[in-house]
């Protein structure tokens, strides 16, 4: 199997292989993936950080050999902070948004292949979980744009949102909401609730469609519209402007 790795700033996943098609993910920068399948122009790839399973265009495509694939998989990547900076190479420099990944990041330097990239911006190795990490790292996308499939600052979606704030602690939370709801240890009652639980919702026909990182004082941030801080009790997300309630609780869950 052929594998990738996205050296682009942002790389958008498809359903289906045509640029029509609806993104259902995206890939930033350092993240790699494997190919299953073509079809015409276009790649069907699996992020090996999630198992998540979609289509990029070939021309977005940057081929990885095995020896550089495996050992990006078995050596901690940086991961990028600052919300947007350039990384350089002799050849060229691309904007890299916070959350990408940096293979062998020693503080100033990376590799991707034989490639040699300068990242003189702050970066951080996935560090254990503590609700002050958490809630740092989360207050970084505070009013960024709601986005299908975004994953970036400058365009995520609630599921997204979680996966990149959980990716700079070091747990690998899967794609969509759903999937995410599966991991974790489930707690029963919104007053047994710490920072960097993560709170699902549900829609009329009772499947999970939402889920936001729970803060101190029984506040939640996630992404609807953007992403923003609300109120969490045991009836769902209470919106203080329109003085309703925007989402239904479904479950709770603990994952450190």
């Amino acid at each position: 199997m052929k594998n990738g790795i996205a050296v682009l700033s942002v790389i958008p996943i498809r359903k289906e292989p045509t640029h029509a098609s609806e993104q259902i993910s995206q890939l930033l920068f350092g993240e790699t993936y494997s190919i299953s399948s073509t079809h015409e122009t276009w790649l069907k790839i699996t992020c090996n950080s999630d198992g998540y399973e979609g289509w990029i265009h070939n021309s977005q495509h940057t081929a990885l050999a095995d020896k550089d694939f495996t050992a990006i998989a078995e050596n901690k990547a940086g991961i990028a902070l600052e919300l947007a900076f350039s990384a350089s190479s002799s050849s060229y420099s691309v904007p890299v948004v916070c959350g990408s990944s940096l293979p062998g990041f020693d503080g100033v330097n990376f590799k991707i292949g034989k490639e040699k990239f300068i990242y003189n911006g702050q970066a951080v190795l996935p560090e254990a979980q503590n609700s002050s990490v958490l809630e740092r790292i989360a207050l970084r996308y505070l009013n960024a744009p709601y986005q299908w499939g975004g994953r970036s600052p400058f365009g995520i979606d609630c599921s997204g949102f979680s996966q990149i704030v959980f990716k700079f602690c070091g747990y690998s939370l899967k794609r969509d909401a759903y999937q995410q709801a599966e991991q974790g240890t489930p707690l029963n009652f919104v007053e047994e609730t710490q920072p960097g639980d993560l709170a699902f919702f549900a829609n009329d026909e009772n499947r999970i469609t939402h889920v936001g990182i729970i803060l101190k004082d029984h506040r939640i941030i996630h992404a609807s519209g953007k992403v923003r801080i609300d109120k969490l009790d045991h009836y769902g997300i209470y919106n203080a402007e329109t003085k309703k309630y925007s989402h239904r609780l479904k479950l709770i869950k603990r994952y450190f």
